[in-house]
């Protein structure tokens, strides 16, 4: 039987961007956006765009956000990124309109493959829908979408598809209703 070898661990075809541009961000995100210093939204904002995000209007990133790589980042208007959101983002994740990730979330885009012994990186995009509700402690999974207006409700795992208007609950989440929206 195979054990795990790390030693043959090779995730060399992996190339998120240039050393140096990943040292200033990640010196420049620990202490402005990955923090408590109490910046204006705005500031954060223009920060983070200027690393490559796309950030629409109206969207609100509270304290201690840890964003891997804002280069592979799309938020769309009005959205709330909740403090110790953190969007783990070896590539593109894309958070629509009007969602929400509550305090705690976690979008993992990267795993590894436990069948083989070199324990390969894999990595798989991530879409938040519009409308949609990550909730508080909650975690979405590599190639995971939640659907428009879909939640993922506190403390669960998504590991697969959410559809549309799904209400997903546990770890693994499973569908335990469908959500309704008043007026």
């Amino acid at each position: 039987m195979e054990k795990v070898d790390l030693k043959k661990y090779d995730n060399s075809w992996y190339y998120p961007g240039g050393l140096i541009k990943r040292v200033i961000w990640h010196i420049i995100s620990s202490m402005f956006v990955n923090s408590n210093f109490p910046l204006p939204v705005k500031v954060k904002i223009y920060i983070i765009r200027l690393f490559g995000a796309k950030i629409g209007n109206g969207v609100m990133i509270k304290p201690r956000v840890n964003i891997k790589y804002p280069w592979f980042l799309v938020v769309e208007d009005f959205v709330w990124i909740g403090e110790d959101v953190w969007i783990d983002n070896y590539l593109e994740v894309t958070i629509k309109k009007n969602a929400c990730l509550s305090q705690g979330a976690l979008l993992l885009t990267g795993n590894h493959d436990f069948t083989k012994s070199t324990f390969d990186l894999i990595i798989k995009p991530i879409t938040i829908g519009e409308g949609a509700w990550v909730g508080a402690k909650s975690v979405v999974c590599p190639g995971v979408n939640l659907g428009d207006c879909a939640v993922l409700t506190v403390g669960s795992v998504a590991t697969k598809q959410i559809p549309n208007y799904a209400v997903y609950q546990g770890n693994p989440a499973k569908m335990i209703k469908y959500r309704e929206i008043k007026v």
